[in-house]
């Protein structure tokens, strides 16, 4: 299992230490770039709804007129400056829509190349090693006080005596199969329930005479029985990470087709990407790479109206909606790893107060925390999910 989560946090620690000390994170260059392609909208907006209140206004005073004016010619003439005041407002209202098309496209690029420095960090967080190298030490009756040279003993206990009772020599096989005798101790599965009998064997075994190994043997059962329930109910969370690991590497593939589509669109191949954004250090450079992108894709969409004259908008809105879907996929994968790590805070709280497995649990808590303050620092679940929501102007 430490596999599969290793896999769910270190190059994220590496990638979140270099945007510290740029001079803007990415974050911010994302957002700096999104404001900036904001005001531009604006103040195109209000050109166009100056524009389309000045055609208003005259298209009024010339209703007026025509309905004040006897003379056919006079008429005729008002009627066609009507006409014509109407089409300026239709192109008015057609280069508003353009407009919004080519800010929202813009965004969507923006947004989508910016999530490639996104997710390889959150993949790589679960390189967090400290944390569940702890997390598997805790599950391991071994690491604790005593226990090694008690298992020592009950082990030779089996051996000499597995010939002669039939639960032994299942222990002694399963053991060996196992090959955990040294290393960890098998406290969950089928294994168990014969190792837990085993020991029960061994204890009374012991001689009333010999009270503190019969006592020894009661504490260690009983630590033994603490932590198969502590690996057992942390197994759902760890399966949790399973799930959001696959979940990450599938929308990684996802995103890699997308982006590979995207970019092509606006003739920049991988490669260049990746040398002049991914794997660029310089923060002013990446934040000037993303402003060619943008002009790239407002020029995408000007191109798309002349090529394709009645359906341009197609070519336009599915690309949007595919980046504003990845992006939702991984605000989720972010929520959801936030909430499997409020899931061990949870665990941890059952079992801190125990006598025998309670100072193991409060190491794990600090560790936990300093995991879940790193976290917090790069992600935002929740403001993720939001920001995704509302990242194009309806039109």
């Amino acid at each position: 299992m430490k596999i599969i989560v290793s896999t769910v946090l270190l190059i994220f620690i590496g990638f979140h230490s270099i945007a510290q000390t740029d001079s803007l994170n990415d974050k911010q260059i994302k957002d700096k770039v999104l404001q900036e392609i904001q005001q531009s909208l604006d103040k195109r907006t209000m050109s166009v709804d100056s524009t389309v209140g000045k055609l208003d206004q005259r298209l009024d005073a010339l209703d007026k007129s025509i309905a004040a004016t006897k003379d056919a010619n006079v008429k005729a003439d008002k009627l066609f400056l009507r006409v014509q005041a109407l089409e300026d407002k239709q192109k008015a209202i057609e280069q508003n829509e353009l407009n919004i098309y080519q800010a929202n496209f813009q965004s969507a690029i923006v947004n989508l190349v910016s999530m490639d420095r996104e997710i390889k960090p959150l993949i790589l967080f679960n390189t967090t090693k400290t944390f569940f190298d702890q997390l598997d030490a805790a599950g391991n009756p071994l690491n604790y006080d005593g226990y090694r040279n008690w298992f020592a003993g009950f082990n030779k206990y089996i051996k000499d005596n597995k010939n002669n009772e039939p639960t032994l020599e299942l222990s002694s096989n399963l053991l060996t199969f196992a090959g955990c005798t040294t290393q960890a101790v098998p406290v969950v599965g089928p294994i168990s329930s014969v190792l837990f009998a085993s020991m029960s064997t061994y204890v009374s075994s012991i001689s009333k005479k010999n009270k503190e190994l019969r006592e020894q043997s009661k504490e260690m059962i009983t630590l033994t029985m603490k932590i198969s329930q502590f690996d057992y109910d942390k197994q759902e969370t760890e399966h949790e990470w399973k799930v959001i690991t696959d979940e990450l590497n599938n929308l990684q593939s996802l995103y890699q087709n997308i982006l590979t589509k995207d970019l092509s669109l606006l003739n920049v191949n991988t490669t260049e990407f990746r040398e002049q954004f991914t794997n660029e250090s310089d923060a002013d450079k990446r934040y000037q790479y993303l402003t060619v992108l943008r002009q790239k894709a407002s020029n995408y969409v000007l191109q798309q109206t002349n090529n394709n004259p009645k359906d341009w908008k197609e070519y336009i809105y599915y690309p949007m909606m595919d980046v504003q879907s990845t992006k939702n996929r991984l605000g989720k994968i972010t929520f959801d790893i936030n909430e499997n790590i409020i899931r061990y805070d949870d665990l941890f709280n059952k079992y801190k107060n125990d006598s025998q497995i309670g100072g193991q649990i409060t190491n794990l808590q600090g560790k936990l925390n300093d995991l879940k303050n790193t976290f917090d620092k790069a992600f935002d679940p929740l403001d993720y999910i939001s920001s995704t929501a509302k990242m194009y102007k309806i039109i």
